[in-house]
């Protein structure tokens, strides 16, 4: 089995992976605010992470791997879209959570081991609070906690940048009660009509860095193995996140790996909704299935920046298109139990090289279609499946692929018309046959004829 390496942002090289435990493998990544319907952005580290988790369960087997991704429900933004909308809280989260989960399904990310939501940790993040304040790295100035980021002579390790770097372009809240600009809110005060909760330093929420801080510790230990999100978290986030929990606990490591994804462009410049290319995930599936999502996330490496396209939409939708056709001509062949592809497995184990493992998966439909014994098409399609199961993909019939998700309507209409089609051959009515044929084709449904019969599916 190959050894897996991962490129390491906190040592700035890819290193070769070697767990705290083999029989306990940790990872933990950030997940979304729900606050409104998930966008690209929201769908693209999911779907690198669960490639990772795969890998994982795949080397170190299925119940040695405990993989925490969050959901952040109690935040400014919420806030935000409660006041805009005038909807309750709850109601907000509770919506918007569902749709993330409904999405994440849609995509084909395995849910992680444990998904915690921020509120139902409100008191260890109250507990870090009080461990910071007790090691002297914490303050409290108007109602709020904050962290004394001269108090740790290391920050700025993670993103290794000198604090005048960091604080250039960063949002940081300037307010007159931090003794440095960069000090960060572990607590603020909560007005009686936000969401608060009570604490030693009186009614208030929890800022936002601290909660991945807490709920990382308390479900995967001090020290952990991975520690991943997109590079846009790298500062002040995941800076923040080190800069607590090393300072709380002075003897643990937090996460030995950080890994991160690259920045997510859409035709070419930063996704936005002043430039009018912001697109949620929903308005992305309406154009394509979700799986050609997923394909199209994988066909760049994570490391480096994503451009989204919906031409390169299309084009990963034709790459499946050839993959599932592969699968369709073997249809009544079983495929025998395999393991991956040594050379897929090996990919991905060299930092996710998803490209490449993709690339084998060309190599492994063409032998498919090039297979002429049963026996061979089930080898082939064995180890096709398995390979692909790795990277979440061809999980659907590939008839099912084809046909798409038509309502029944259409799906009696189309399925009358082949009717009628076969009537008019047996009629030798030729030219209403060919009509039929055409008619179809403009909908975009194509027809097969073979010794059992004709089979639709859609172009």
């Amino acid at each position: 089995m190959s050894a897996i390496s991962l490129f390491n942002t906190l040592h700035r090289r890819k290193e070769e992976f070697v767990p705290i435990d083999a029989k306990n493998v940790r990872m933990y990544v950030c997940g979304p605010t729900v606050y409104d319907k998930a966008h690209l952005g929201n769908a693209k580290t999911p779907v690198v992470f669960d490639v990772l988790y795969r890998l994982l369960r795949y080397v170190y087997g299925e119940d040695h791997v405990t993989y925490v991704s969050n959901i952040t429900d109690v935040d400014d933004k919420i806030l935000n879209k409660h006041k805009e909308t005038g909807k309750p809280i709850r109601e907000i989260t509770e919506q918007t959570y569902q749709w993330y989960v409904d999405d994440m399904a849609k995509l084909n990310v395995l849910s992680p081991n444990h998904r915690p939501r921020a509120t139902e940790y409100i008191n260890e993040m109250i507990e870090l609070v009080e461990l910071l304040l007790q090691n002297g790295h914490a303050y409290q100035a108007e109602g709020h906690v904050l962290f004394d980021v001269d108090s740790m002579p290391s920050y700025g390790y993670l993103s290794g940048r000198s604090m005048k770097e960091m604080l250039a372009g960063a949002r940081i809240e300037v307010a007159d009660y931090k003794k440095n600009p960069a000090d960060f809110i572990l607590w603020k005060p909560s007005e009686a009509d936000q969401p608060g909760w009570n604490s030693p330093w009186g009614y208030g929420r929890p800022g936002w860095h601290l909660e991945c801080s807490a709920m990382s510790s308390k479900l995967l230990g001090d020290s952990f193995d991975i520690h991943g999100g997109g590079s846009d978290l790298i500062f002040p986030h995941h800076e923040n996140e080190c800069a607590q929990s090393l300072c709380a606990h002075p003897d643990s490591k937090f996460a030995n790996y950080w890994v991160h994804g690259g920045m997510l462009m859409v035709d070419g410049v930063k996704m936005s909704k002043s430039l009018g290319n912001f697109y949620t995930i929903d308005e992305v599936l309406a154009k394509a299935p979700a799986e050609a999502l997923r394909l199209l996330f994988l066909s760049t490496h994570y490391h480096q920046p994503f451009n989204f396209t919906f031409e390169g939409l299309a084009q990963a939708k034709t790459v499946l298109d050839k993959f599932y056709n592969a699968l369709l001509a073997s249809y009544d062949v079983e495929a025998l139990p395999a393991e991956a592809d040594d050379r897929v497995v090996k990919a991905l184990s060299d930092d996710l090289n998803t490209p490449l493992a993709i690339s084998y998966l060309h190599e492994m439909a063409n032998a498919l279609n090039r297979a002429t014994s049963s026996d061979e098409k089930a080898k082939i399609k064995g180890v096709f499946l398995s390979s692909a199961g790795l990277l979440g993909l061809l999980y659907q019939d590939p008839k099912q692929w084809f046909k798409g998700e038509e309502n029944d309507d259409e799906v009696s209409f189309i399925e009358a018309k082949i009717s009628e089609r076969s009537e008019a051959k047996k009629s030798k009515n030729y030219a209403l046959a060919d009509q039929i044929r055409e008619e179809l084709k403009a909908r975009g449904i194509i027809l097969e004829d073979s010794p059992q019969g004709t089979s639709w599916k859609r172009i």
